[in-house]
């Protein structure tokens, strides 16, 4: 199956909104522009600062969009033009965004600011379709069950999305129409086994706890295709591998059975961090036996696909704009 694999170009960059007006960190490590990008995947790399490369661009050759490292889950926003991302420095965790084009990192959100109270361990953060939101999750306390939370892109209006929850909850995507956010829950964060539909802007959350015999947790994320009718997400099976499940999604659950991506069977293979490249292709990391992981790419059929090398050497990619 490897002489399948082909290269792929891909260089992504993000930049701030215009509406946004964040606090623009001097120290934040951004850096001085010039990248060009119009559409590809973001990712970070041993030295955990966010990369980009345009899928005209070389793979690599990556552009470098941070430097103080200590970089997590880059996303980038629905025009392309900003990336979010979460920086751990100790025990303090922050929501900040990059342009696509390079420039300066601007911080967002801190876990010690008052508007969020004892909130912490910020993780998986998304922008809204319309590029006006961010939605992320956050532990509210030492040991405590993981919630979400949407704030602005300027970072104002701190909302708790699922307030005195006593599910936990992980890395959110949007559905199309922006009123609702997918999401892993369960137990723990080590134990997402179910699926969260939660609105945004107020209103139960709903949840699908049947994921099929293979899927014993979510790993990383669950992430909605861009016309809203399929989710895609990364599971731990019995076996101690992760593989990439596709299933059919409807705005309050799933409609059918999950399918794999792909059609490998060694336990060695991990499949992690799904991200739509379009409604009809997934990128995602792809390790075997313990090698550096690369981002690859697979058609998603009603049928196991092959796959083709997009980035090699790269982590948590999210692809964009789609």
């Amino acid at each position: 199956m490897m002489g399948m694999r082909r290269w792929f170009g891909a260089v992504v960059a993000v930049g701030l909104l215009g509406a946004c007006e964040p606090f623009e960190d001097g120290g934040g490590g951004g850096t001085i522009g010039e990248v060009t990008f119009d559409r590809g995947f973001a990712f970070v790399r041993g030295d955990r600062n966010i990369y980009v490369v345009d899928d005209d661009g070389d793979p690599n050759s990556p552009q470098r969009l941070t430097t103080s490292g200590n970089a997590f889950t880059p996303s980038i926003s629905n025009d392309g033009r900003s990336i979010v991302f979460v920086q751990r420095v100790g025990n303090t965790t922050s929501l900040q965004t990059v342009p696509t084009t390079g420039g300066p990192v601007a911080t967002l959100l801190s876990s010690n600011d008052v508007a969020c109270g004892t909130c912490t361990n910020f993780r998986g953060p998304t922008f809204s379709p319309d590029g006006r939101t961010i939605v992320f999750a956050f532990d509210r306390g030492s040991g405590a069950v993981s919630s979400l939370a949407r704030i602005a892109v300027n970072g104002s209006g701190f909302t708790e999305l699922t307030p005195g929850t006593t599910i936990s909850h992980g890395s959110p995507s949007f559905l199309p129409n922006g009123t609702t956010v997918v999401a892993p829950a369960g137990s723990s964060a080590f134990q997402y086994n179910q699926l969260a539909f939660v609105p945004v802007n107020g209103g139960s959350p709903s949840y699908v706890s049947s994921l099929g015999n293979e899927v014993l947790t979510i790993v990383n994320r669950a992430v909605v295709s861009p016309d809203g009718r399929q989710v895609a997400l990364d599971a731990r099976l019995s076996s101690g591998s992760t593989r990439i499940f596709v299933g059919n999604v409807t705005s309050t659950g799933l409609s059918g059975a999950l399918r794999r991506l792909t059609d490998y069977t060694a336990s060695t293979v991990q499949e992690s961090f799904p991200s739509w490249t379009s409604s009809t292709e997934l990128g995602f990391l792809f390790n075997d036996s313990g090698g550096d992981p690369s981002i690859y790419r697979a058609p998603v059929s009603s049928t196991a696909s092959s796959v083709s090398l997009a980035v090699p050497a790269a982590n948590e990619p999210f692809y964009g704009p789609r």
